[in-house]
């Protein structure tokens, strides 16, 4: 690949990985019985669709080290992407949400393989759990596999653990804060835990640490990847609700539904009044939130400012990154590549 950063083409190669790995995957798995076709065929689709975000950090990790571009490279930076994909949909099971990219998520398609059995909705979401489980075995598998040196996996290898226990910690502190009041501070740490390191710091020091690289560009590429990862999470919040579903793929009450302690919701409810407080729990307390409670909500949000201010916060975050970028003493592509994907991962629209 040259050094000029080019993300399209760079995802179509991570593509052309992760099909061909899952689908040999999906295939040796549903041979095992007929019956298992349908849950072979959501491991592809989990896979399907991506910005290959975390891979490009993971690759660029590597290449801010000075190594060159390398096939064995890009596969294990792959695996980051299989990690997400198993995140994603154990994410949607937690929340039950109905869409991913424009789709039915993996507990929701799978309701078709057991429509006629017994506790049908029970037996789809322990599929889609297990899916998840299936994922994230193979992305273990697909890194130690990819054709890098022994001794490179070896001294990574132990960021895996570190990664999986803060994403699980992200996610298992979201379900313990959900519905107990919002904080922002408290909202933050559940960004940072279950969204900005696995999805830049982790796969940028696992790049790096494959690498060779010091304790001091790590400890660089930490300041860089927080803030980033966090602006990142930030802005998915917004488009959560703001967005168009058209774009983001995913329905806009969400959220709110689900009474998920977003910095935004912290930020409203501490922006609001008494009145408007009990005004947006009277709104949020109804068993369905339906168009016109959600367009009241919004209203209410953006009369107090709440998006403006989450909108402040993503910028702070974008550069106090980017000015971390740029205190590395690393290679000019690898400043341009990383600078490129701290504004596309921040300044999206899906």
């Amino acid at each position: 690949m040259p050094d000029r950063w080019d993300p399209t083409a760079f995802r179509a190669r991570v593509d052309t990985v992760l099909h061909a790995f899952t689908a040999k995957e999906a295939d040796r798995f549903a041979e095992i019985d007929p019956l298992l076709a349908p849950v072979a065929a959501q491991v592809e689709a989990a896979v399907a669709h991506g910005k290959r975000l975390r891979a490009a950090f993971c690759y660029w990790g590597w290449r801010a080290v000075g190594q060159p571009d390398s096939e064995a490279l890009l596969r294990a930076a792959a695996a980051m992407e299989l990690v997400h994909a198993a995140a994603v949909v154990h994410d949607d099971l937690i929340d039950d949400s109905p869409l991913r990219r424009g789709l039915p998520t993996a507990h929701r398609a799978l309701r078709g393989a057991v429509r006629r059995r017994p506790r049908a909705d029970a037996a789809a979401r322990s599929l889609a759990m297990l899916v998840g489980d299936l994922l994230m075995a193979l992305a273990g598998q697909l890194f130690t596999a990819s054709g890098l040196p022994a001794a490179y996996l070896a001294r990574a290898r132990p960021l895996w653990t570190v990664m999986a226990r803060e994403l699980i910690a992200g996610e298992c502190l979201e379900i313990l804060r959900t519905g107990t009041g919002a904080d922002t501070e408290a909202s933050l740490k559940v960004i940072r835990y279950k969204t900005a390191k696995y999805t830049v710091e982790q796969p940028l020091l696992i790049g790096g640490t494959l690498a060779g690289a010091g304790p001091g560009l790590r400890e660089g590429y930490s300041a860089y990847a927080l803030p980033l990862g966090e602006a990142f999470q930030l802005r998915d919040d917004l488009l959560g609700l703001f967005g168009d579903p058209a774009h983001t793929g995913k329905a806009n009450a969400d959220d709110l539904s689900g009474h998920r302690p977003t910095a935004l919701l912290a930020e409203t409810r501490r922006l609001a009044d008494a009145a408007e407080r009990e005004e947006l729990d009277a709104l949020l307390g109804r068993r369905t939130l339906d168009a016109g409670a959600l367009d009241t909500v919004r209203a209410l949000m953006v009369r107090l400012g709440a998006p403006d201010r989450i909108e402040d916060m993503i910028a702070v975050r974008v550069e106090q990154s980017l000015g971390a970028l740029h205190d590395l003493d690393v290679p000019a592509p690898a400043t341009a590549a990383l600078t490129s994907l701290a504004r596309s991962a921040t300044s999206r629209t899906s």
